[in-house]
């Protein structure tokens, strides 16, 4: 064999390799967060429960994922699981404002304002966990988001110091077509995730800390 040749082949060796590559992180990240997702009933006991933004809608209304993460929430708070409830989400434009709308929504099913801390500034899911810990100072808590979301929302926040579990917000089916788009656009997402956490850069918004009592 020519050396050519030789180099031809090893060009597509790693060609190969680096296609390969986000779909062995992907199946090594769903392997081994999975272990870290429980049912509301056996999670642990913590002090605090991160519950990430999703889509509102024009009027305000929660849409149907949104809703789950809420509802679950509202569920491990009701049960004793948590005391807390950490609302995070996106409020980069004053006419959309994810924290309050999930806020309003919880205090209307019976959750007293005191226990619920919005943060404004959890524009993504990095976002939100670097915050968690460096704002809020949560060092240990449970993430609620839907199942496809925990692996990656559970890497970050675990990367970034907080000890985190997870519960599943798939209380409701949810648009399928809704679903599909948010489980395709996940994939990409994962490989940004091990990106961010390997730069190690501070969120996009900062200010000063806001200890959760």
């Amino acid at each position: 064999m020519t050396k050519r040749r030789i180099g031809c082949l090893f060009l597509v060796l790693i060609v190969l390799a680096l296609g390969a590559s986000p779909f062995l992180w992907d199946g090594w990240l769903e392997r081994r967060y999975a272990r870290d997702i429980y049912e509301a009933e056996e999670v642990r006991p913590e002090r605090v429960a991160i519950v990430f933004g999703a889509a509102v809608y024009g009027n305000g209304r929660l849409s149907a994922m949104l809703r789950d993460r809420v509802d679950t929430a509202i569920a491990l708070y009701e049960s004793g699981k948590v005391e807390r409830l950490l609302f995070s989400g996106d409020n980069s434009v004053p006419e959309y404002n994810e924290p309050l709308r999930m806020m309003e929504y919880a205090i209307g099913r019976g959750v007293p304002a005191e226990v619920i801390q919005p943060d404004y500034a959890g524009r993504r899911t990095y976002d939100t966990c670097y915050r968690a810990r460096h704002i809020f100072g949560v060092e240990s808590a449970v993430l609620v988001t839907q199942h496809f979301h925990l692996p990656r929302a559970l890497f970050t926040c675990q990367q970034l110091g907080v000890d985190a579990v997870g519960v599943a917000a798939d209380q409701r089916n949810n648009r399928p077509r809704s679903l599909a788009w948010s489980e395709s656009r996940e994939f990409l997402a994962r490989v940004w995730a091990l990106w961010d956490v390997i730069r190690g850069e501070p969120a996009e918004i900062l200010g000063e800390p806001i200890v959760i009592e």
